[in-house]
Formats: C-alpha cells, sequence, structure tokens
C-alpha cells in the first residue's frame, strides 16, 4: 500500500522534471497559468485513466477514489 511518506518521495523525484517541463512551455510562449492548468488537466486524465484500469481489474486503490473525488 502507498503511504503518505511514498507519495512524498515519489512527488520530489518528479518536481524537477515537472519543472523543466513548465519552464519549457513558458520559453515557447505559453503563459505559466495556461500551462499550470495544462499540466493539471493532462495529471487529472491520466488518473481518471489510471482508475477506470484498476476498477476493470477488480480493485482500486483508495487514494485514486479521493483524487477522483476531488475532480471539478
Amino acid at each position: 500500500m502507498t503511504d503518505m511518506k511514498h507519495n512524498l518521495t515519489c512527488r520530489q523525484s518528479l518536481a524537477g522534471a515537472f519543472q523543466s517541463l513548465s519552464d519549457e512551455a513558458v520559453k515557447a510562449g505559453w503563459s505559466e497559468g495556461d500551462v499550470a492548468l495544462a499540466l493539471a488537466e493532462l495529471a487529472e486524465e491520466r488518473v481518471i485513466e489510471i482508475t477506470a484500469r484498476v476498477i476493470m481489474e477488480g480493485s482500486i486503490h483508495p487514494q485514486l477514489v479521493a483524487a477522483g473525488g476531488r475532480s471539478g
């Protein structure tokens, strides 16, 4: 089971690449707001895809349910 510490470690390992991706998009002419929104939407879509796959497999992780429940 994934715990909060494990999630934080994963987030920390992705932070640099995430920032680089964001910086490159801004350099390409997109506003920081547009980039942040696009990245959030892509992340939400990914959570939905993974959640659907897990549901199809018959077991769902509580954190994915919580993440899906927050979508607007």
